[in-house]
């Protein structure tokens, strides 16, 4: 059976499409009370749907949030996506969520898909990328961005601005003080661990991953221990797979020799790449912490299950979502999230089994 029409409604109720709609769509300009009611009446007789389109018209509000983040199978990303949600949920909005794999290309395509549908505002979380191959994409990125923010979009960006992008109105930026929360993880691991350090970290140019390698090199540099060896990596439980790989077959080859064999704690820069490591180690027969130690960075929910209970700097990741919705509703001002101390992002290091020294 098709649907039916406003006009149809308009005609059984006796008035016209125009009033109709204004009943029906929300507009600022309401008929009678009488008329509105009979104008409900017929729409519910005649099992009408309002267009979600014309409704966004008339209240100058589509309803919608768009979500951009890397890969929502990523922990880190649902936990964000939560956030997002229960704070649509208070502003009576709809999210819609699109994955990109973390191009900055992809995320292009999926802002201008969140344009056309004239979302009211647009949430990005994702490590921001300045590497070469990456230009072109963000420029274009920027560009979009600034198109949208011109035409009464508001956007938040989780982490770093979006690279190139010029827009002030509109365009919020939720900081999170990666490299602080890194110093201070180094800080308290050097206090209790003798032997060497290996950050495993993303692509050189990821800004999330270089902040927390920076930042966990200034606290060795401040607990007198020599700078950690840096393995990258993908920014992802494989890439941390391999480079758990890479180092296991350097405890064993050590072992092999007359020296003794070196005691490595790891940090890897994200909790799912500190998985991949500790499943690579485990699967060539070593133990943890027993013939190396091994961190994260965001305290992700899957670590609940992780055994042995894994060390980590702890982000209030929903809270972050919520922090970044936010931002872009009504009668909120840029400078609410211009950075930790201001929308109150703080971490917390949190040392656990896989850190303790070995006997």
């Amino acid at each position: 059976m098709a649907a039916s029409t406003l006009t149809e409604v308009a005609r059984l109720a006796g008035v016209s499409p125009a009033t109709a709609s204004r009943v029906l769509n929300g507009s600022a300009r309401k008929p009678g009370k009488d008329i509105a009611e009979r104008v409900r009446q017929a729409a519910d007789s005649l099992g009408y749907i309002p267009n979600a389109q014309a409704q966004g018209l008339a209240k100058s509000s589509s309803g919608l949030i768009g979500l951009i983040v890397h890969d929502i199978a990523d922990p880190y990303f649902a936990a964000i996506a939560r956030g997002v949600q229960e704070a649509a949920r208070e502003q009576r909005k709809m999210v819609l969520l699109a994955t990109t794999g973390g191009g900055p290309a992809e995320e292009k395509e999926a802002v201008a898909a969140f344009a056309a549908r004239r979302a009211d505002s647009i949430v990005i979380a994702g490590s921001r990328s300045c590497r070469d191959e990456d230009r072109d994409g963000n420029a274009e990125l920027a560009a979009e961005l600034d198109r949208y923010c011109r035409n009464g979009g508001q956007v938040a960006v989780v982490g770093h601005p979006v690279v190139g992008a010029t827009a002030t109105e509109g365009y919020h930026v939720v900081k999170v003080p990666n490299q602080e929360l890194a110093r201070q993880l180094a800080t308290g691991l050097a206090e209790a661990w003798d032997g060497d350090f290996v950050i495993v970290g993303g692509p050189e140019g990821l800004l999330t991953s270089d902040d927390r390698v920076r930042g966990f090199q200034e606290g060795l540099e401040r607990a007198g221990r020599r700078p950690a060896e840096v393995v990258r990596t993908g920014f992802n439980r494989s890439g941390g797979y391999d480079a758990g790989l890479q180092l296991a077959a350097r405890i064993k080859a050590a072992r092999s020799g007359d020296a003794p064999a070196p005691r490595l704690c790891i940090f890897a820069v994200n909790d799912v790449m500190a998985i991949g490591a500790a499943a690579a180690l485990r699967s060539e027969g070593l133990r943890i912490p027993r013939d190396a130690a091994i961190a994260g960075f965001d305290d992700i929910e899957t670590l609940r299950d992780f055994r042995p209970a894994l060390s980590t700097v702890r982000l209030p990741l929903e809270d972050i979502g919520r922090i970044a919705t936010r931002s872009t509703g009504p009668g909120s001002h840029a400078e609410e999230a211009e950075g930790p101390a201001a929308n109150g992002i703080t971490g917390e290091v949190t040392l656990r089994r896989s850190t303790e020294a070995a006997a």
